[in-house]
């Protein structure tokens, strides 16, 4: 009896042995069939537009409309500055605005009565000389009537007076023309200088006033937001990251495959995906392209081989690989979730 239970135990461990390596070698085969007909790494994970928001200018926070992780859309405002003083410097800017149009009509004002006045000396230059014209005609005809005694000498320098006073005069006022030209330039200098100075305010505002649209921060992007770095009252210099805004509306992968894996890899191929978040989740993807440089060559210090001192290693060639039906797993995907590809040889 004791002989007959020993041999039935015998029986039944060759049994299970041999199930065991029936198993084994199915297995065994079925994996060496897998890597024989297919290409795979899990050296690959979830990549989507990361867009950081930064302030433009420095000034203190007021009021946030938004907290950690929230959705936002396009162009919705968030974040506020404190614009009060901003505000002060723009009203101050357009009332020396105005100051400033009035100093532009008041030079053009001058302007305009010296070019009336500049009319006026060019008349009396006219009538002055036909004066002058008219006293020395009048100086000839005395001279010859002095020559025949039909005058006395009183009359002829009587005469001659009015001639010397009619030539002065008209020089007097050839020299007023010339200064009203002189003033003339000099006006017209005060117009342009008066314009430039508008110009320049009116730079000046539009600076001021493109200086509040930043004190309000909007959203570039629709997506998520990360963790934000501001509070309410905190001084933020310009150019400081306040939060980053996830694209949760277009994901891609980025696997990297070893450079002896590439001879299988065509852009259009098909893959299979497996998210390590979600293992029985079925998801298929496209190859969109591959990388022209190694992973290697992208980074801070790249390899140098020409040293001497070289040890072979594969290299890893980044390929970048889009997601089928994605906005069925819009609410499953997430940035930098590590995923498993497998693609057919």
């Amino acid at each position: 009896m004791e002989q007959q239970q020993k041999q039935t135990k015998g029986t039944i461990r060759k049994v299970v042995i041999g199930v065991l390596l029936v198993i084994a070698i199915y297995f065994g085969v079925k994996k060496i069939y897998f890597n024989l007909t297919h290409e795979t790494t899990d050296n690959a994970q979830i990549e989507t537009n990361i867009v950081p928001v930064l302030t433009r200018i420095s000034g203190y926070v007021k009021t946030i409309s938004i907290k950690d992780y929230d959705s936002v859309k396009q162009d919705q405002l968030v974040v506020e500055l404190d614009d009060a003083e901003m505000q002060a410097t723009l009203a101050e800017q357009k009332a020396d605005l105005l100051q400033s149009t009035a100093d532009l009509a008041n030079a053009k004002a001058q302007l305009d009565n010296a070019i009336l006045a500049l009319k006026n000396n060019k008349g009396a230059i006219d009538l002055k000389t036909i004066r002058q014209n008219k006293a020395a005609s009048d100086l000839q005809r005395d001279q010859n009537l002095y020559k025949e005694q039909a005058i006395t000498k009183k009359q002829l320098d009587e005469t001659e007076y009015q001639v010397a006073s009619a030539n002065q005069e008209v020089t007097n006022a050839q020299t007023e023309l010339a200064t009203a030209n002189n003033k003339i330039a000099v006006l017209k200098e005060n117009v342009n200088r008066a314009s430039a100075f508008i110009q320049m305010k009116e730079a000046k505002i539009k600076e001021t006033e493109l200086k509040l649209a930043y004190t309000k921060i909007t959203t570039p992007i629709t997506g998520k937001i990360g963790k934000k770095n501001i509070s309410i009252g905190q001084f933020v210099q310009a150019g400081t990251p306040i939060f980053s805004i996830v694209n949760d509306s277009s994901y891609w992968i980025v696997a990297n495959f070893k450079e002896s894996q590439l001879e299988s890899l065509t852009e259009g191929k098909k893959v299979k995906l497996r998210v390590d978040a979600y293992p029985d989740l079925a998801v298929t993807g496209t190859i969109a392209s591959l990388s022209d440089a190694t992973g290697a060559k992208f980074s801070l210090l790249p390899p140098d081989n020409s040293s001497g001192n070289f040890i072979k290693v594969t290299q890893r060639i980044p390929v970048k690989i889009s997601i089928d039906n994605q906005a069925a797993l819009k609410n499953k995907l997430r940035a930098g979730m590590s995923v498993f590809i497998t693609v057919d040889k």
